[in-house]
């Protein structure tokens, strides 16, 4: 390592994450040990959720180092991000040493093993990459750009999107935002308009299915951009349709998805998610909602009754994709179930009722949310729903598959989740940013105060990582794969993290519901919890996905 770690910043982080990467390596081995590939991590739930944390850190330190070194490469340093780089490679080398040494008997390292990160130059690049001169240096200069993210995408489709989508997002969304966050509005028909018009829906959808095929990363990228803007009224339009749209091209009908897909390509299908149960959440395998054999005037189907609750947009939408056991044999748990798809009427307001020509009855209330408005989330009592055979997505082949092809759209979900975290935590930094700049305390404006440019500093950092670790996923995505998950679990932290830190640095003015950082903050509170609850995310799916490939 050099001498010098703040001259050669890149060379500095590079050095540190390898270091970090060892030693993480060699606790998973560890940890596989000790739970049997996973098998018992039920008996070791508190390291299993450190493990899986620092995991995702290390993971996103390289990813974020990989991008100044690739943008070096061809031709076009970005000398603050190298900083960036460095100072959040420190930070994840130096919370990984202290977690080891806190834990010492849970990871069951050697001395030998942890070697790497006692080394002399380790601990000098660790403080001077977290320096708090050399963090409000990142500040500084962040808040000389006011916060503006303007990094190289190399793609140039990527490239394009971003730019459509921040346009679309200035002009048809930023507009409303906080009236439909105060006011608890559904998304205006204009908006939605005007969304489809884009081909937003359509991202990730095949070309031979009516999207565009741009692929997951464009799709991230336009999720973030229109997340910036309002997280419920734009953001996460799309990620319902995801969600389903990725259980077709898995595991649909060819019917199916030529039917379907391109209606969600073009938002004609506006598509609402139903799986949350009233008693059951995150233990999606233990659903209650039945779907039973039926017949109407001579066509095949199924009656399904229940209850399903954080069902959001259902009731704009007019398709739900619903998750139904269809084997009545509780102890199969995720494999019985099915996944179907009901076409209903649209409905406005907090409260819609959908009486069948079949018999059958939908009725959705919305549950009141301090954030995360615009959307509107139901719990729905449904009683005797008739869904025709055609509607089961996979036909004959998707009887009792819908776990595996919902936990399939899910990891999409999760995907997109990340972008979500990832715009509002720019959105957040931005806002903190240009409030420094205007306001002034004790004859200088707030941007001239040490403390100020060192969280900004820190804040640029975390979002930084944020949005390499969720572009790394998106190149990269499988739904089997765990990088997914890493990516919203830590963008979403990172995006309480940096609304609640620009709400502090605008004063009481942050608490103010007619300033936006108030509704970036409130908003931010659900995202470690939809698509996933963090624990659940952190244990069941990285942790176990990580120990169980060992």
């Amino acid at each position: 390592m050099t001498t010098d770690p703040a001259s050669q910043p890149s060379q500095a982080a590079r050095t540190l994450v390898d270091r970090a990467r060892a030693v993480m390596d060699a606790a998973l081995r560890s940890a596989a040990e000790v739970t049997r590939s996973g098998e018992l991590l039920d008996d070791h739930q508190v390291h299993g959720e450190r493990i899986a944390y620092l995991a995702t850190q290390v993971r996103a330190a390289e990813d974020l180092v990989g991008y100044v070194e690739r943008v070096a490469a061809g031709g076009t340093p970005d000398a603050l991000h190298e900083r960036m780089a460095f100072a959040y490679a420190a930070e994840v080398t130096h919370a990984l040493r202290s977690q080891v040494e806190a834990a010492w008997a849970d990871f069951g390292l050697t001395e030998a093993d942890i070697a790497p990160l006692h080394a002399a130059d380790t601990r000098e690049a660790v403080r001077v990459g977290l320096d708090g001169a050399f963090l409000r240096a990142i500040g500084r200069d962040v808040i000389t750009t006011g916060g503006a993210n303007h990094i190289a995408l190399e793609d140039e489709v990527a490239t394009l999107t971003r730019d459509m989508a921040r346009e679309f997002a200035k002009n048809e969304v930023a507009p409303y935002a906080q009236e439909i966050h105060r006011q608890d509005l559904t998304v205006p028909e204009q908006m939605l308009a005007r969304f489809c018009e884009q081909g937003f829906f359509g991202s990730s959808i095949p070309e031979e299915y009516g999207g565009t095929g741009m692929g997951d990363l464009p799709m991230v990228i336009i999720t973030e951009e229109l997340s910036a803007a309002s997280l419920a009224a734009a953001g996460s339009l799309a990620t319902r349709p995801e969600i389903l749209a990725k259980a077709l091209v898995a595991g649909g009908t060819e019917e199916q998805r030529r039917e379907w897909l391109p209606k969600i390509a073009t938002g004609e299908a506006l598509v609402a998610i139903a799986v949350t149960e009233p008693d059951f959440g995150s233990d999606v395998a233990s659903i209650k909602t039945r779907a039973e054999p039926a017949e109407v005037n001579g066509v095949r189907g199924w009656r399904i009754s229940g209850a399903k609750a954080w069902s959001t947009f259902s009731g704009r939408a007019n398709l739900l994709a619903l998750l139904a056991r269809t084997n009545p044999d509780a102890s199969l748990g995720g494999r019985g179930l099915s996944l179907f798809m009901i076409e209903k009427p649209a409905y406005t307001g907090h409260h819609w009722r959908f009486e069948q020509p079949e018999g059958g009855v939908m009725e959705g209330t919305a549950n009141p949310t301090p954030g995360y408005r615009g959307m509107h989330s139901f719990t729905i009592a449904i009683d005797n729903i008739f869904v025709p055979h055609t509607h089961l997505v996979g036909g004959d082949e998707g009887i009792d598959r819908g776990f595996y092809l919902q936990m399939g759209g899910f990891a999409a979900g999760r995907l997109q989740t990340g972008g979500r975290g990832v715009g509002l935590a720019q959105a957040a930094l931005e806002k903190a940013c240009a409030y420094v700049t205007q306001r002034q305390q004790f004859g200088q404006p707030l941007s001239e105060y040490q403390l100020t440019q060192y969280k900004i500093g820190v804040m640029a950092t975390h979002v930084a990582a944020a949005r390499q670790i969720t572009y790394a996923s998106a190149r990269t995505f499988t739904t089997r794969a765990v990088e997914p998950s890493m990516s919203k679990l830590l963008a979403c932290d990172i995006a309480g993290e940096v609304s609640r830190e620009a709400q502090l640095l605008h004063g009481g003015w942050g608490y103010s519901e007619e300033d936006p950082i108030s509704r970036y903050v409130v908003d931010a509170l659900v995202l470690p919890i939809f698509e996933g609850a963090k624990p659940i995310l952190e244990l069941r799916v990285i942790a176990r996905g990580l120990l169980a490939a060992l």
